[in-house]
């Protein structure tokens, strides 16, 4: 799998767990929910911003 579709991947999960947490109501669960969820976006588009490791 080439390491963009993985970054996208990861975005998405992280999407799809931010509208979780949004969509639950509990308060420090939700917003729990919802800043693990944000922090997988950042990570994955941090991720693709990275440099390449290739192997000789």
């Amino acid at each position: 799998m080439n390491g963009i579709t993985t970054s996208w991947i990861v975005v998405g999960i992280g999407v799809i767990v931010s509208l979780i947490g949004w969509l639950v109501v509990g308060g420090t669960l939700g917003a729990g929910i919802l800043g693990f969820g944000l922090a997988w976006i950042v990570l994955g588009i941090l991720d693709m911003f990275r440099p390449a490791v290739k192997a000789d």
